[in-house]
């Protein structure tokens, strides 16, 4: 098994932005190991001859067609919003990012 350990778990959830708990950090550094084993078991697998696919059924888009309609103009669609700047949507700053 795979040796993951919990400070190796805090370390991937700080750059993830996750906050985990000391229990959690704890079982899931264990439980990495497994993953990481099922993961090594699926890379060992001889796939020569199998077609990569993101679907295991084919897939097709049904869509309309794109027609241009009329649509708001800025005024209108800023005309309920709390706050506006710049003919935009003004919102609160996230995630501790600059201006």
């Amino acid at each position: 098994m795979s040796s993951f350990s919990r400070d190796d778990v805090a370390k991937l959830a700080g750059l993830a932005r996750i906050e985990m708990t000391e229990a959690e950090l704890v079982e899931l550094s264990s439980q990495f190991g497994l993953i990481l084993d099922a993961v090594a078991r699926v890379q060992e697998m001889d796939l020569s001859g199998v077609k990569a696919t993101s679907h295991p059924q084919p897939l097709e888009n049904i869509a309309r067609p794109d027609v241009v309609l009329p649509s708001l103009s800025p005024e209108d669609a800023l005309s309920g919003a709390p706050a506006q700047e710049e003919s935009r949507f003004r919102v609160p700053q996230i995630l501790g990012e600059a201006e």
